[in-house]
């Protein structure tokens, strides 16, 4: 990830129907969601959906999938990804332990799950 990539997508989810797309998104995963039904789902009417969707899709936020008549979209989780840890790369300039109470905060919204038991 580069700056000019941050700042693209920084700059997509600076609108508030884009970063409500988005996190529709991220709760859509990994099924996805199809454009017209992001749209009602947002009450935004299709074509600006549509506006919308290029846009995150330019800043590498989102990806679309043509499945017969319907694009399915998707968060791209690794552009997510990427942008956040260039935002935290050399994180409070080399001292980790300013950054310790962030990273916290990130660890446990997605905790792993437990592995079942296995039996022999």
């Amino acid at each position: 990830m580069d700056e000019n990539k941050t700042i693209a997508a920084l700059a997509a989810l600076a609108q508030p129907t884009r970063l409500q797309t988005f996190r529709l998104l991220v709760e859509r995963e990994p099924d996805g969601i199809a454009a017209g039904d992001l749209a009602r789902a947002l009450g935004v009417p299709q074509n600006t959906m549509s506006a919308h969707l290029t846009i995150l899709s330019n800043a590498g936020l989102v990806s679309g999938e043509r499945q017969s008549r319907s694009i399915i979209y998707r968060a791209n989780l690794e552009g997510l990804r990427s942008t956040i840890l260039y935002l935290l790369q050399d994180c409070c300039g080399g001292k980790a332990r300013l950054c310790a109470p962030l990273i916290a905060d990130l660890t446990p919204c997605c905790p792993p799950k437990e592995a079942a038991p296995t039996t022999i």
